[in-house]
């Protein structure tokens, strides 16, 4: 890789690749089992722009606060360097995270995640047409490989309805993912990880109380009980513990892990590795908490026994509230129930 000279700090360590795939390795494991966290979140009230501002702002604090006890100088920075931080932080934290949660409000969740994952392509046509390095034919052939593995996880042949801003948010999500990627591997040579990750979830901090202020969190729901939902629906947590989860682990921890990875691996195999995330939230499935469009599509049974929960929360899609209201009447007239208001 190019040396840059506008990323001052520490000397390029020594690559050990072993250790780079088993930190990616733990970080996509660690995702998924956040998403799952996160729909627990979700169904309390709290909605996932609101959860995402907390994982920006959340981390961002961690990790000026660990910094600064432990490791202070690494938080200098200077005039040169912030047009660099501003944009890692915009396009490669906060819009990345903003477009993915876009993507699936409007599409299945299998096809937001195959979109996406069309990133470390991306990564792999950059690194051969702009920086002009030699991508070794077996990673082509790994990208392919693991393309097709998520297309059969996500079963793309069972008939998937797009939406064009949908597609158009997941397309714009794998984008910012491979701007992530590619920003902090070349950085990470010059700036600790955990010191890039500040300023980058800083900037995203600012970005979204920007755009949705802080005095419009509704802290009340923080201290309210939530059922942890499917096979563990029986089992409450306060909402506040299992987002202090999604900041210290599902973020702080999974990101770092990523981060640190490209000091011994290359951005495109990062990537290729990452991709673990969707068929390891495949696995968590014996918690039972599944998405609502599942059940509607008939590829899962829904409620079994008085016991079985189902939660819906929706953000709001017009379409989506015109045409079950619609079917909602008409049926009610078919059967003789209701009245006419």
């Amino acid at each position: 890789m190019a040396e840059v000279a506008y990323i001052p700090g520490e000397a390029p360590r020594d690559r050990r690749p072993l250790l780079g795939y088993a930190m990616v390795t733990t970080a996509a494991l660690l995702f998924a089992l956040n998403g799952t966290v996160s729909k627990v979140v979700l169904s309390s009230g709290i909605d996932s722009q609101e959860l995402t501002q907390v994982r920006a702002t959340g981390a961002f604090l961690g990790f000026a606060v660990g910094l600064a006890l432990l490791a202070r100088p690494s938080l200098r920075v200077t005039g040169r360097e912030l047009p660099f931080l501003v944009v890692f932080g915009v396009a490669g934290v906060a819009m990345v995270q903003w477009l993915y949660f876009v993507a699936i409000h409007r599409l299945p969740i299998g096809a937001a995640l195959l979109l996406q994952y069309l990133a470390p392509i991306l990564i792999a046509l950059w690194a051969w047409a702009v920086l002009h390095e030699r991508v070794r034919r077996r990673i082509w052939v790994a990208l392919v490989l693991a393309l097709t593995g998520l297309s059969l996880v996500v079963e793309v042949w069972s008939g998937i309805s797009l939406d064009g801003l949908g597609i158009v948010a997941a397309l714009g999500a794998a984008l910012a993912y491979a701007v992530y990627v590619l920003m902090a591997e070349r950085a990470v040579g010059r700036r600790e990880p955990a010191a890039l990750l500040c300023y980058g979830f800083g900037v995203a901090a600012v970005f979204w109380a920007v755009v949705h202020p802080v005095w419009r969190f509704p802290v009340e729901r923080l201290d309210e009980e939530v059922s942890l939902l499917g096979r563990l629906e029986e089992h409450t947590a306060p909402v506040w513990s299992l987002m202090l989860f999604v900041v210290a682990v599902g973020t702080m921890l999974t990101f770092l892990l990523v981060t640190a990875a490209l000091r011994h691996l290359s951005a495109t195999r990062v990537a290729i590795i990452a991709m673990l995330e969707p068929v390891a939230a495949g696995q968590l499935d014996w918690l039972e908490v599944h998405e609502l469009h599942s059940i509607v599509a008939g590829e899962l049974q829904g409620r079994q026994a008085d016991t079985d929960i189902v939660v819906f929360k929706s953000n709001g899609i017009a379409s989506w509230d015109v045409a079950i209201g619609h079917e909602v009447v008409r049926r009610a007239r078919e059967r003789g129930v209701g009245a006419d208001l």
